[in-house]
C-alpha cells in the first residue's frame, strides 16, 4: 500500500507528516514505524505525525505522535507547527487553526513573518501528572545517576521532561547521562532530558535528549519545558529566546495557567510516498 508523506523540518527536527483524513487508515506497527524512521530503510524521521479526522468537525484534524523508534507519545511542539504548515498549503489562515492531540487539543497562530506560534497548553508541575516520584512538588531535585546526584527540574509539557542547568552546552554530557535519566526508575513512562545554560533572563542555550529518539537538533517541548523550568526558579524572564543546535525558538509564559506559546518555523523537506 501507498501513503503519501511530507517531510518537513522545525528547527532542525525531523517530521514526516502523513495525512490520512481521507481514508483514516491506522499507523503502522513499530517495527514499520522503525524501519520508516531509519534513513538506511525509509526516509527517515525524529517524529511522524499521523494526522486523522478530528473528534470535533470545527477543528482542522487530531494526530498522533511516533518517535523513530516506534513508540508513542503524548505530544511533540516542532511536529504540531509542521502540521499546520502542511493543511495550510500555501492559505495561511487569518484565524487560529485548531489541532486535537493525545494531550489536548492545541491552537496554531501564523504570524507576518513566516514563522509560526502554538499554544502548548498548561505546564504541569505535581510529580503525579508528568508521571515522576516524589513525594511533593518542589522546583528541584535531586537525582541519583550512578551515585552522582543531580539538581533537576521535572515539568510536563503534555509529556514528561527532566531540566538540567549546565555550565557549557558544547560539553554537557548528554549522551552519557541523558539515557540513563530517560531510564531512571523515578520516570515510570522515562522522560526528556534539557541539557540547559542560562546566558541572561531572556536567552539559553539548550541540547536535549529526547525519550525514544536520542539527541535531536531541537525539541519544541523540551524548549518549553527548559523556559518555564528557569521561570519557577526565577531566573527568566517572560518571554526567552531558545538556541538549539538545528536553530533558535522563542517560548513565552505568563505564569499560571496560562499556556505557553512556542514560536518556530517549519519548513519543507521532500515529498514522497510510503510502502506500507
Amino acid at each position: 500500500m501507498q501513503i503519501a508523506y511530507v517531510k518537513m523540518q522545525g528547527t532542525g527536527n525531523k517530521i514526516l507528516v502523513v495525512d490520512q483524513r481521507q481514508s483514516n487508515l491506522p499507523p503502522p506497527a513499530p517495527s514499520a514505524l522503525r524501519k520508516l524512521g531509519n534513513e538506511a530503510t525509509g526516509p527517515g524521521f525524529d517524529q511522524m505525525m499521523w494526522v486523522s479526522r478530528p473528534a470535533n468537525p470545527l477543528h482542522a484534524a487530531s494526530y498522533r505522535v511516533f518517535n523513530a523508534d516506534g513508540s508513542e507519545v503524548e505530544q511533540c511542539g516542532n511536529g504540531v507547527r509542521c502540521v499546520a504548515s502542511v493543511l495550510a498549503g500555501n492559505r495561511r489562515p487569518s484565524k487560529l487553526m485548531t489541532l486535537e492531540s493525545p494531550a489536548g487539543t492545541v491552537s496554531v497562530r501564523f504570524n507576518d513573518d513566516g514563522l509560526l506560534s502554538v499554544s502548548m497548553g498548561t505546564p504541569q508541575f505535581e510529580p503525579a501528572r508528568v508521571p515522576f516520584v516524589a513525594d511533593a512538588y518542589a522546583p528541584q531535585y535531586s537525582l541519583d545517576v550512578d551515585g552522582r546526584e543531580l539538581d533537576i527540574s521535572v515539568v510536563s509539557m503534555g509529556n514528561p521532561h527532566c531540566v538540567l542547568q549546565v555550565t557549557d552546552v558544547a560539553s554537557a554530557p548528554v549522551a552519557e547521562i541523558g539515557p540513563e535519566i530517560e531510564h531512571h526508575e523515578r520516570f515510570p513512562s522515562r522522560t526528556n532530558v534539557g541539557f540547559m545554560k542560562i546566558s541572561d533572563r531572556r536567552n539559553i542555550e539548550l541540547r536535549v535528549h529526547e525519550r525514544g529518539v536520542g539527541e535531536t537538533l531541537a525539541c519544541g517541548t523540551g524548549a518549553c519545558a527548559a523556559v518555564v523550568a528557569g521561570q519557577k526558579l526565577g531566573l527568566l524572564d517572560d518571554e526567552v529566546n531558545v538556541r538549539l543546535p538545528g536553530g533558535q525558538v522563542v517560548v513565552s509564559w505568563r505564569g499560571g495557567k496560562e499556556p505557553v506559546w512556542l514560536t518556530g518555523n517549519a519548513e519543507l523537506i521532500s515529498e514522497g510516498t510510503l510502502d506500507l
